[in-house]
């Protein structure tokens, strides 16, 4: 592990988002879903603008609308119900995703009670997920871990060829795509939790829907429970993946930090290959590998001087920087708050915000950051990578990959040539 600077007793300019918003996600990726922010409404409302604008498509999400006198007088359940009940009038939804906030949390709100309460009216999975703890990623994982907890049948029969796989937040709607494509090349059955592959991939709709338009059906979620193999991606969601094997012990589950790299690529397959008792993956995949190969030799010359800094998530900077380290990159990561995943950087790193980021960058050639670095970024003249959320400058941001050989191959060559023009 690189070296750790000690944490600052405040954030002066955040680098982290927060924990309802990886909830908002998480939720987005199952199909038919309201997500149900129980508190309030300014909290919904700037939730809801930052994705708009990120992914460019309209983002459904519903609030409680919890204000000081209801916060007083209410225990949670009169603004849940009533709530509920207003989404219902207009739309039906397969499921509510019901989490917290601050407020709600600092008030105490029972929103399990108020869930059980509301249970034959409506289909509710809930998760608390207070935003003055956490972040994008531990919000994303504890509603996860709240599906499978809620949804998921237990199974005493296991389906070998039936793979579910756990992205983290981080991992775009192609990304996520691109790894069930390449798990179904050996013939597995793929389902991921939650999946927006098919909900925030920016596809033209009939018309601006009330609910999420795409994602994991809550009947596929339920039947889960037979699946023989289940993939994390991301340390922040590998206790998903252990909270899914209590539902059934037979289940053999695979973690990887990163699908970023030659050697994390390497490490999926070689794993992959190892449960299908197979000597070579697809052919496809072995030349994606070749294309890496030359890739890691034509940038090497770039890269192999560069000056690095990585301002993100942990598991998206953890990823990022191993891959850059590979071809010889000089790497410095800043990252957004604390997180098992520190342990596996071989560089320096440290948990803080954006003024540790300018407080480093004069020394680095290339920041690799969200949009609200930009103004560093042009400041100390240097060049920006646009990454993590938000983005609210690029489009397509939901169709780029930087995962497995095809992704790796594009990211290295990417990093490479705005190094060059700058």
């Amino acid at each position: 592990m690189g070296e750790l600077k000690a944490i600052k007793p405040l954030h002066v300019n955040p680098l982290k988002l927060s924990q309802p918003m990886g909830a908002t996600l998480a939720f987005l990726g199952i199909k038919n879903c309201m997500p149900l922010m129980h508190g309030a409404q300014g909290c919904a409302s700037f939730t809801k603008v930052l994705f708009t604008r990120h992914f460019n498509d309209p983002i459904a999400i519903q609030t409680t609308a919890v204000n000081d006198i209801t916060a007083v007088i209410d225990g949670g359940e009169y603004s849940i119900s009533v709530a509920i009940e207003n989404i219902t009038q207009k739309v039906s939804p397969d499921l509510v995703g019901l989490f917290t906030t601050g407020l709600s949390e600092t008030k105490g709100d029972d929103i399990k009670g108020a869930s059980l309460l509301l249970k034959d009216k409506q289909a509710i999975v809930w998760a608390h997920t207070p935003d003055f703890e956490g972040g994008l990623e531990s919000g994303w994982a504890l509603s996860v871990q709240g599906i499978i907890e809620q949804l998921i049948e237990p199974s005493l029969t296991c389906n070998k060829d039936k793979v579910l796989l756990i992205p983290n937040v981080n991992l775009s709607a192609i990304e996520v795509e691109k790894i069930k494509e390449s798990l179904e090349l050996f013939d597995f059955e793929v389902y991921a939790l939650p999946d927006l592959s098919d909900s925030l991939d920016g596809h033209l709709g009939i018309k601006q829907g009330a609910l999420s338009s795409g994602g994991i059906s809550v009947e596929a979620i339920k039947k889960l429970g037979d699946t023989g193999l289940v993939i994390t991606v991301g340390r922040s969601v590998k206790k998903c993946g252990e909270l899914f094997c209590e539902k059934n012990a037979k289940a053999t589950h695979l973690h990887f930090d990163s699908l970023v790299g030659l050697q994390a690529c390497d490490d999926f397959y070689a794993k992959l290959l190892t449960c299908k008792g197979l000597s070579k993956p697809h052919a496809s995949i072995q030349r994606w590998r070749k294309r890496l190969q030359d890739v890691l030799l034509d940038t090497h010359f770039v890269l192999g001087k560069a000056k690095i800094l990585l301002a993100d998530e942990p598991d998206n900077a953890y990823a990022m920087a191993k891959a850059l380290m590979e071809v010889g990159a000089d790497v410095k990561a800043v990252i957004s708050q604390k997180s098992e995943v520190q342990e596996g950087f071989t560089c320096n790193v440290s948990v803080g915000d954006f003024e540790d980021v300018e407080e480093a960058l004069p020394a680095c050639d290339m920041l690799i950051s969200n949009f609200h670095a930009e103004r560093l970024a042009h400041t100390y003249h240097k060049a920006l990578l646009l990454r993590g959320f938000p983005n609210y400058e690029q489009v397509g941001v939901g169709l780029r990959h930087n995962v497995l050989y095809e992704g790796s191959c594009n990211f290295l060559c990417e990093v490479n040539n705005l190094l060059v023009h700058q």
